[in-house]
C-alpha cells in the first residue's frame, strides 16, 4: 500500500493530499528513511511523522483499502510520541 494512502486510511492524517504534501516535505520516515508518498508500506514497518514540534512513531499492524473510523486505530500501534526539543539539533531538512 502507498504511504500516503496508509496515512489517510489509518487516519493518522485526515486527507490524502495532506499526507502527500507532508511526505514530499520530508517529514515522514519509513524505517528511518525519508520516504516519498508513493513508497510501499508493509506490515511491520515503522513510520515516523513530524507533526509541528512533535514526532509520532507507529508500527504498521495491518493494511486495509478502507476502514471505518472506529477501526482505523487498529491499523497501527503507537511506538512513541516525543516533543522535538529546540536545542536538540534535530533537523528534518
Amino acid at each position: 500500500m502507498r504511504l500516503d494512502k496508509f496515512l489517510k486510511v489509518s487516519r493518522l492524517i485526515k486527507r490524502r493530499t495532506v499526507a502527500k504534501d507532508v511526505s514530499e516535505q520530508g517529514r515522514v520516515l519509513v524505517n528511518g528513511r525519508e520516504s516519498k508518498p508513493s513508497s510501499a508500506v508493509k506490515v511491520g514497518d515503522e513510520i515516523t511523522v513530524q507533526f509541528g514540534q512533535k514526532l509520532v512513531t507507529v508500527r504498521v499492524e495491518r493494511l486495509a483499502e478502507t476502514t471505518r473510523k472506529d477501526e482505523a486505530a487498529t491499523m497501527y500501534t503507537l511506538v512513541k510520541e516525543e516533543p522535538i526539543a529546540k536545542d536538540s539539533g534535530f533537523d528534518w531538512n
